[in-house]
């Protein structure tokens, strides 16, 4: 048997967009694409542990909280790196570039930055399991409707 990578640290991990239990499954069926569709389209549960990724209905409502402080952080970090590199002063409308340059940015990372917000929000509700081998995974299915799933 090959060597597993189940020593992943935590931030490779969700970064990756792994499963938070096992580590080593893929939360998304694709890979990362423009279409946002299929860029947010998620295994029913991890292909190696079989962690289901839909815990209740509306699980995911709270990644655009996490979505919102990673858009804040990387803003504040551009600012930053644009007023180092090449200054700010409205007399110039340098600060009005960085505006333009910096909502282009996010608007280019959007589709990570979904994925991102996800996959850092199921990290938190579902705990790493290093023996999740002879572990069960866990049945949420009494916490899900299918008639609402997918619904938003």
């Amino acid at each position: 048997m090959a060597e597993k990578k189940a020593n992943r640290v935590y931030l490779a991990s969700a970064l990756g967009c792994r499963c938070p239990r096992c580590r080593e499954g893929k939360l998304f069926k694709n890979s990362l694409t423009i279409r946002l569709k299929k860029n947010m389209e998620m295994n029913r549960e991890c292909p190696v542990c079989g962690q289901p990724t839909e815990i209740e209905v509306g699980f995911y409502y709270g990644t655009s909280y996490v979505s919102y402080a990673l858009t804040v952080a990387i803003s504040v970090a551009t600012l930053v790196a644009w007023w180092v590199i090449i200054g700010l002063g409205l007399n110039d409308n340098r600060f009005f570039a960085w505006l333009i340059f910096n909502s282009l940015f996010l608007l280019c990372l959007q589709p990570w930055l979904m994925r991102i917000s996800r996959s850092l929000w199921i990290s938190w509700f579902v705990s790493y399991d290093p023996e999740w081998e002879t572990t069960e995974a866990p049945d949420v299915s009494e916490r899900i409707n299918p008639d609402q799933a997918n619904n938003w």
